[in-house]
């Protein structure tokens, strides 16, 4: 699979722009704020139906302007797929493949593979665990369908819980057969997901620890641990444990909704203890480890974006992540780059064909 066209109009900060891609590597130099990573933006666009930077669907179209469009061209499986995204101001975001418009957007996800990597992905590290189980949840909704319908099953079943208790509060009440309803259905949700985030990390973190060691040179040991409270007891026992607590709080304190994972640096967390290249390396490390693990899952090479990654590494993990990215298991490549000497050095080491895009 491969992104041969795309077509932007009052996206961001582009008015309106076309580019025709090679089927290996793409780079967009040129200093900040000239829009390099709004055109990787409009690429992830395309495969996920929202922006990687802006989860303010409105705030992507152009000041002064009344929409924006996107329209990518890809090669699927030896056939044209056309893919357009398109949002007007007061009206609902729309999706269409090959003209017919998506109803729910997670029909699309997984379509289109992409992994993006970026410096905004720091926020994996600082941010709250929030930020760290839409990573899991991100990487396997892209192969399993069930996955991702069972998460937003649950979620919203978490919504109405969280509601029934602040109702109690509220009203100086309580039923427990009502409440029982909410509980059982996310007791079954819940339990598959943690069920699938458990088998996953089993399989993602062999592949982690491959990727990293490369980056690395071997010379740092990490750790990546899933954290969930239902490894010690049931969403039946957990539930039950935390009622007259999630009664006072008004919210469930409980469940796989408060999963997180532990990035750590020898035995320490990188947070505190990783130097700014050690943390960048973890990142990528996790995000080829993302490419590598839906790679396998599908049986389509996912679309790499590599947005500004060469920034505060050292020439020996650049020259690492050039012979990773130099190997046939990845398809096409976008990179963003403020230094186009640099970028046009790097890869010529690839020997892979290549475009350079001066914005």
């Amino acid at each position: 699979m491969y992104l041969q066209k795309i077509s932007l109009v009052n996206f961001k900060n582009i008015e309106t722009e076309t580019f025709s891609f090679q089927k290996k590597i793409n780079c967009f130099v040129g200093n900040n704020g000239v829009g390099k990573t709004n055109v990787l933006d409009a690429i992830y666009y395309l495969s996920f139906a929202k922006s990687y930077f802006n989860s303010v669907a409105g705030q992507n179209i152009k000041h002064g302007e009344d929409f924006f469009m996107i329209e990518g061209d890809y090669l699927l499986h030896d056939r044209v797929e056309k893919v357009v995204c398109s949002l007007k101001r007061g009206q609902k975001k729309l999706l269409k493949r090959n003209g017919k418009v998506y109803e729910k957007f997670s029909d699309h996800i997984g379509q289109l593979p992409l992994v993006i990597i970026s410096p905004a992905d720091r926020d994996l590290i600082v941010e709250g665990s929030e930020t760290r189980r839409k990573f899991i949840d991100g990487v396997i909704s892209q192969q399993d369908k069930q996955y991702l319908t069972n998460l937003l099953s649950y979620n919203k079943v978490l919504q109405q819980r969280n509601a029934l208790l602040k109702f109690f509060a509220a009203n100086r009440t309580f039923d427990a057969l009502n409440l029982k309803v909410y509980d059982e259905q996310l007791i079954h949700y819940g339990t598959l997901i943690h069920q699938k985030r458990t088998v996953f990390l089993e399989q993602f973190v062999p592949i982690f620890n491959a990727k990293h060691t490369i980056i690395s040179g071997a010379n740092e040991e990490v750790n990546l641990k899933y954290k969930s409270q239902l490894h010690k007891h049931s969403f039946e026992d957990l539930l039950s444990l935390n009622l007259e607590k999630d009664r006072v709080l008004q919210f469930s304190s409980s469940g796989v909704h408060k999963d997180d994972l532990s990035f750590e640096i020898g035995e320490y967390p990188i947070k505190k203890f990783g130097s700014q290249g050690q943390q960048k390396s973890y990142l990528i490390a996790l995000k080829l480890a993302q490419f590598e693990f839906i790679k396998q899952q599908v049986n389509v090479t996912p679309i790499l974006l590599l947005d500004d990654i060469f920034d505060k590494l050292d020439e020996h993990r650049v020259a690492q992540i050039i012979e990773l990215v130099n190997k046939d298991e990845f398809g096409q490549i976008f990179i963003t780059d403020t230094h186009a000497d640099r970028t046009e050095n790097v890869i010529k080491q690839s020997n892979k064909e290549y475009q350079i895009f001066k914005l």
